[in-house]
């Protein structure tokens, strides 16, 4: 069994993720997109690999808008293809943060940057409503995003917050808006990159937040992994995939 996990920009680490699939016998492979120095300009060529050659795809954040094609520039639009290619092959998709926004845009939904207000805001530890706590637990889980996505048809969500959608289920695909792969380590490397920045114009403190990050990893990689063995019951290989969830 093999998985591809996509890391959109140079501080992507899957962490507890990729771990939660390896424990489950999943030989992890990973592709970079966009290298470090390109940051700032993430247009660069890049080849998305068969999907047919996987057996579960996880696409994970970015610093970039899914909405933003001026930006992102000669792999959105691919990557979109690519993700309907896996859709069409059976390939299931664990979609994260920015990875969950491309399955809706890849898939008939849209992506939005959210109203310009504090209060759209979701940086930090968040707790869910869910109606699937068997798949996708309340949390809490991470947040760090300005945008939010307009589901697919046919999409079922199975989890929100007051100011946008945190999950839903298509076929064998799992979009997820939090992030369940973030420890202390990789918000350590995130305000290093320039969340330190944005997370003070949301008027945390960064230092605060990472403290609280490194005191809740236990258990929310305990979520993760969770999470990630509900996934592939659930929605990647189980009766039911395929199909959606059964209520």
């Amino acid at each position: 069994m093999k998985a591809l996990i996509v890391e959109h920009n140079h501080v992507s680490p899957a962490g507890p993720i990729a771990e939660a699939f390896k424990t489950r016998g999943f030989e992890v492979e990973h592709v970079l997109v966009v290298p470090g120095e390109r940051r700032d300009s993430p247009n660069v060529d890049f080849t998305f690999p068969d999907p047919s050659e996987f057996d579960v795809l996880i696409p994970m954040g970015a610093p970039w808008g899914a909405w933003d094609d001026e930006k992102i520039g000669k792999w959105l639009q691919p990557e979109l293809e690519w993700l309907r290619q896996a859709d069409r092959v059976g390939t299931p998709v664990f979609g994260i943060c920015f990875g969950g926004q491309l399955l809706a845009r890849a898939h008939g939904g849209s992506v939005e940057h959210s109203p310009e207000t504090e209060t759209e805001t979701e940086i930090g530890w968040t707790t869910v409503e869910t109606d699937e706590p068997e798949l996708v637990s309340e949390g809490p889980w991470f947040q760090f995003h300005y945008d939010r996505w307009v589901l697919p048809p046919q999409a079922r969500e199975i989890a929100r917050t007051a100011k946008s959608s945190q999950a839903f289920v298509l076929r064998k695909n799992l979009a997820l808006q939090f992030h369940p792969e973030l420890n202390g380590e990789a918000l350590e490397a995130w305000i290093a990159d320039d969340a330190g920045r944005l997370i003070i114009e949301d008027n945390q403190d960064p230092h605060v937040m990472l403290e609280q990050t490194r005191r809740e990893s236990p258990q929310a990689s305990l979520r993760a992994d969770a999470l990630v063995g509900a996934f592939l019951d659930r929605v990647a290989f189980g009766k039911n995939a395929g199909a959606g969830l059964q209520r």
